[in-house]
């Protein structure tokens, strides 16, 4: 019986962690509703959960407003240029879409490939931010180079945060609704939670012991990637 009250158990753990990733999510969405702050609530959001991974977070909405204001100009700098290049491609696209011949379908493979590499280097851009110190130029390129890299966990990661568009394909609306309802709840920083798993091996591969990035405190020191 005691066992079965004990805070520590599984249950209760896994409990705890299921009303922080919550906590987490809302504070995500409240901080992206300005739009031009996606950059650092997206930065936010995995600079928490790679804590969560390893278990060293303290208080999630501390830490999430510590690395959000931390890494603010970087984030909306970066994020404006993903914006421009995914609007870029968005308008590509619609114009080859209209487009007809040999030509029409050389460019629309194209365009699609860059749109993978857009959407491989997006998977890791934000964590790359939120754990590394560097400029802006070398974290798209240390982005883009970890997703080639790892490969096998790119593929993972890439299933995972597309996931959530197999919600439109439930047949049954009430059901739909319910998923729905659970994705606005913890959606966001479940699928960067989980993601977060692979992204500590991959960061580990690149860690130089040096005073931490990700530390609450002001013990430990900054970390660079080699890559």
């Amino acid at each position: 019986m005691d066992k079965l009250f004990n805070m520590d158990n599984k249950f209760f753990s896994m409990m705890g962690r299921a009303a922080d990733l919550m906590i987490l999510n809302i504070v995500f969405i409240i901080c992206c509703l300005p739009i031009v702050t996606i950059g650092a609530s997206l930065t936010a959001l995995h600079y928490v959960t790679l804590k969560m991974v390893r278990n060293e977070e303290s208080y999630i909405v501390k830490s999430f407003f510590k690395s959000f204001k931390q890494n603010f100009k970087q984030a909306t700098i970066i994020n404006l240029i993903m914006l421009l290049f995914g609007g870029l491609l968005y308008l590509d696209l619609n114009i080859i879409n209209n487009m007809s011949g040999s030509m029409a379908s050389v460019l629309h493979v194209l365009f699609i490939a860059f749109g993978i590499v857009y959407f491989v280097i997006f998977l890791y851009l934000y964590p790359v931010l939120a754990k590394f110190y560097n400029t802006i130029k070398h974290t798209f390129r240390n982005a883009f180079l970890m997703s080639i890299r790892h490969l096998p966990y790119t593929v993972l990661m890439a299933l995972i945060t597309a996931a959530p568009v197999a919600i439109f394909f439930i047949p049954t609306a009430q059901v739909q609704s319910i998923v729905l309802l659970l994705f606005i709840l913890m959606g966001f920083s479940l699928e960067a939670f989980i993601n977060g798993h692979f992204l500590v091996k991959i960061f580990d591969n690149y860690i130089i012991e040096t005073p931490s990035k990700t530390s609450d405190t002001e013990e430990s020191s900054e970390q660079t990637p080699a890559v």
